[in-house]
């Protein structure tokens, strides 16, 4: 072993298939528990930026002491619209908040409410797409080209979270697991698949192009690292609408990372399997997560590892409910260790959770984990210590 590694150093490495210093250890806490952190109303970190939830989540990294994995990265853009946007905000007695968004493009009106209750993260209880060929030429306005970026928040983030790990830049493929975000429920956007084609490949297009330009003049910025997928990529369509729709543009993605000498990686929850086998075989990808096994995915970490380990990073995978929500410390040791064995040897491994720890997620679940990563995730791994603590757990 080298000497100690920075966290952006060694997420770096782990990320891109090599042996850092340690294995590094990055929960995925993405809003629940730094929003709980602030002992504040969710609302005022997602609503009100009091703080912002990326403020939020660098000061959870100092808490906890783990490697960063920054996904908050806010780069804004510079380009003609063609719409207004109008806002409107109720609060009830119980202290829950309604904002109705409502767009006014040429085309007509778009609209949709979102929900932020006071101790859990905003959900969208309408969105913009009611009736897929009437509101689509509306929502195509909210995609026009992109003349160049407006970083001074970036900046300021970069600036802030440092050597703390790494920073991802999202980069959103087309996929009904997307356009879900903005169409009011499944049922009418999976119709509209089969019963508009025309319409609904017309706007992939859009949409494909409108993220390529962002990606493009990211690219120019060199940030550590492009996270594409999405959430639900498989769980919300089929593996052969994924390859049509989704894939292609993914391919696409990594090529043009690799070239650019940025790391690519992949967030998708859920069914994964498939993801990481097309991936690892035909595409540039550096990285994937969260690797959920079943019920909630259907993945297994050392399979992964076995098959494809040596073509794409690995970041995963302890369930999120079972053993870092309702388990106990010794729980959340045994199966960081599991974790480690299964796809730590020889690197391009990052321990982590499953999607997202829910907001009760117990803290000493949390330090449990990323404290037995510390402990045992030192390279060269040493294998023997590692099962024989295993042994002592069970």
């Amino acid at each position: 072993m080298g000497s100690e590694m920075t966290q952006k150093e060694r997420m770096k490495a782990a990320l891109t298939g090599k042996e850092a210093d340690r294995i590094p250890v990055a929960p995925d806490i993405s809003f629940m528990v730094p929003c709980k952190l602030t002992g504040k109303p969710f609302a005022d970190v997602l609503l009100r930026n009091n703080p912002p939830l990326w403020k939020a989540y660098i000061d959870a990294v100092d808490y906890y002491d783990f490697d960063g994995w920054f996904t908050y990265s806010d780069i804004m853009h510079v380009e003609k619209r063609e719409y207004t946007v109008r806002k409107e905000e109720k609060t009830d007695s119980d202290g829950n908040i309604y904002v109705t968004q409502i767009i006014d493009t040429p085309k007509g009106e778009l609209k949709q409410v979102t929900y932020y209750p006071p101790d859990n993260s905003d959900t969208p209880v309408e969105k913009y797409v009611k009736d897929f060929k009437e509101d689509i030429p509306k929502l195509k306005y909210l995609f026009p080209y992109i003349d160049k970026l407006d970083t001074s928040v970036y900046d300021e983030q970069v600036k802030a979270f440092g050597d703390r790990g790494i920073m991802a830049v999202n980069i959103f493929p087309p996929g009904m697991h997307i356009f879900f975000s903005y169409v009011n429920g499944m049922d009418i956007l999976s119709y509209a698949y089969y019963d508009y084609p025309e319409i609904f490949e017309e706007f992939t297009e859009l949409y494909t192009n409108y993220q390529m330009r962002r990606l493009e003049l990211i690219l120019d910025l060199k940030p550590d690292s492009i996270l594409t997928g999405g959430s639900g990529s498989i769980t919300l369509a089929s593996p052969s609408m994924w390859d049509k729709i989704t894939f292609p543009v993914i391919k696409k993605i990594t090529k043009w990372c690799k070239e650019a000498g940025v790391i690519s990686g992949i967030h998708s929850c859920g069914k994964e399997m498939h993801i990481i086998k097309r991936c690892a075989e035909e595409t540039c990808l550096d990285y994937i997560n969260p690797i959920e096994i079943p019920p909630m995915g259907d993945s297994d970490l050392a399979t992964a590892k076995k098959l494809y380990g040596d073509k794409i990073s690995l970041m995963g995978n302890l369930h999120t409910t079972d053993i870092m929500l309702n388990g106990t410390v010794n729980d959340v040791r045994r199966e960081s260790l599991r974790a480690i064995l299964d796809a730590g040897i020889g690197g391009g491994f990052c321990l982590s959770t499953g999607d997202q720890a829910g907001r009760d997620t117990p803290e000493e679940n949390l330090r449990a984990m990323i404290e037995t990563c510390k402990k045992f995730g030192t390279y060269p791994l040493n294998v023997d210590k590692i099962k024989e603590e295993l042994r002592l757990l069970q």
